[in-house]
């Protein structure tokens, strides 16, 4: 369970669910690496665990933290962000309900909904996740049991009115889950906006480093269908199993610590990057809501302590220009996933994004996502040039 303090967020990052271990005072707490625990008597547990299926100190401390800094009643860790969402659905959706579903977000997501829950009757309506207007249109009275949306999304960067949409799912019966992965805890709490879930991807962000994947749900204090929502997911987690490790737990909590200090400069970097990026003869289209540009800027200054560390943006050059910037820059490494300390470039149309192609829903061909990190902002400057020539060498061979 979470619990609230009047200490500021790295405060809490490091120390909620981190107490030194009380029997040996070691500052950072072990890793519990075991997978059951000696009863001191038939269903007479020491300390609630039993089983690390059920409960592992490792996670319990990740879960509290993660909890805290959320602002939450109850976290759950899971062995991946994807993990953690079928988690959430089984625990609260039935066959024959429906979700509306930001339209632009994670194509795993998008996936996971369509191809699998779809096969149990659960159906879905695609929306425009900054037009409140579409999101109303899109509820099924009496069917409509969850409001899904990624904000900042993903890999176009729109910006949901989270309150807004808070509204709307309440005024349904329905609940409001907000993927929180890009933009973390320090820079947005939707629990506070009125989000009854948060899911992250805790491979991202907040692991930070690119050594560990994981998941987490976190909840508000709300009952649904006459169930608990901590209860709903932790009875998922505890039956379905897709738990974090104690191993992968410790390394994400260790991660959370200096979450805080990291996304300062993500934002900086990303900052100064998405302004050089401007008016660049190569580029068309900078996304990042940063920018006194972008659409959501005022709503995502207003609703967020900061723009995050991931920038988009479209090629003049079409399809063959985005393909040669992404395979050329050499400090950006050409990968799917983001958030680590080191800098990533995506070509979202066919890596994240590919179970989308052909759809609606398909991104962009001409966009490449830059995931950019903790480095040196002149260096990765100078590698995003690199990216630049080659790209505007393949629009100069294809007008030839």
């Amino acid at each position: 369970m979470g619990t609230t303090t009047n200490h500021g967020f790295n405060t809490q990052a490091i120390h909620a669910g981190q107490e030194p271990d009380p029997l040996t005072g070691a500052v950072i707490p072990p890793i519990y690496q075991t997978s059951t625990f000696v009863q001191d008597g038939i269903n007479v547990l020491r300390n609630g665990h039993e089983y690390s299926r059920g409960s592992n100190p490792t996670r319990s401390g990740f879960e509290t933290q993660l909890t805290v800094l959320e602002t939450g009643h109850a976290g759950f860790a899971f062995a991946s962000g994807i993990a953690a969402e079928d988690a959430l659905l089984r625990a609260v959706l039935e066959p024959g309900d429906h979700i509306v579903l930001g339209s632009d977000g994670y194509g795993g997501t998008n996936r996971l909904i369509n191809r699998l829950h779809g096969k149990w009757g659960i159906t879905n309506t695609p929306v425009d996740i900054t037009d409140l207007a579409a999101v109303q249109a899109a509820v099924q009275p009496g069917k409509t049991a969850l409001l899904w949306v990624e904000t900042p999304s993903n890999p176009l960067l729109g910006i949901a009115d989270v309150a807004g949409w808070a509204g709307i799912a309440h005024a349904a019966g329905a609940l409001l889950v907000v993927d929180n992965t890009f933009a973390t805890p320090f820079l947005q709490r939707p629990l506070t906006l009125g989000a009854d879930v948060v899911v992250h991807s805790t491979t991202k962000y907040i692991g930070g480093h690119s050594d560990v994947l994981g998941g987490a749900v976190v909840v508000a204090d709300r009952a649904f269908r006459g169930q608990e929502l901590a209860e709903a997911v932790g009875f998922q987690q505890f039956a379905g199993g897709a738990v974090a490790g104690p191993q992968d737990c410790f390394l994400a909590a260790r991660g959370l610590k200096t979450l805080g200090l990291r996304m300062e400069r993500h934002c900086s970097n990303a900052a100064a990057i998405a302004d050089w990026l401007q008016g660049r003869e190569e580029i068309s289209t900078v996304l990042y809501p940063g920018l006194e540009t972008h659409p959501g800027h005022e709503l995502a200054k207003a609703q967020s302590n900061g723009f995050g560390g991931i920038v988009s943006m479209q090629f003049a050059g079409g399809e063959a220009a985005a393909r040669a910037f992404a395979e050329s820059t050499k400090l950006f490494a050409l990968s799917v996933s983001l958030g680590g300390v080191e800098s990533l470039v995506c070509y979202s149309a066919e890596m994240t994004h590919a179970s989308v192609i052909g759809t609606p829903l398909a991104v962009p061909r001409n966009l490449v996502r830059l995931s950019v990190g903790i480095e040196q902002v002149e260096d990765l400057i100078a590698d995003l040039q690199l990216g630049l020539a080659a790209a505007r060498a393949a629009s100069l061979q294809r007008a030839a």
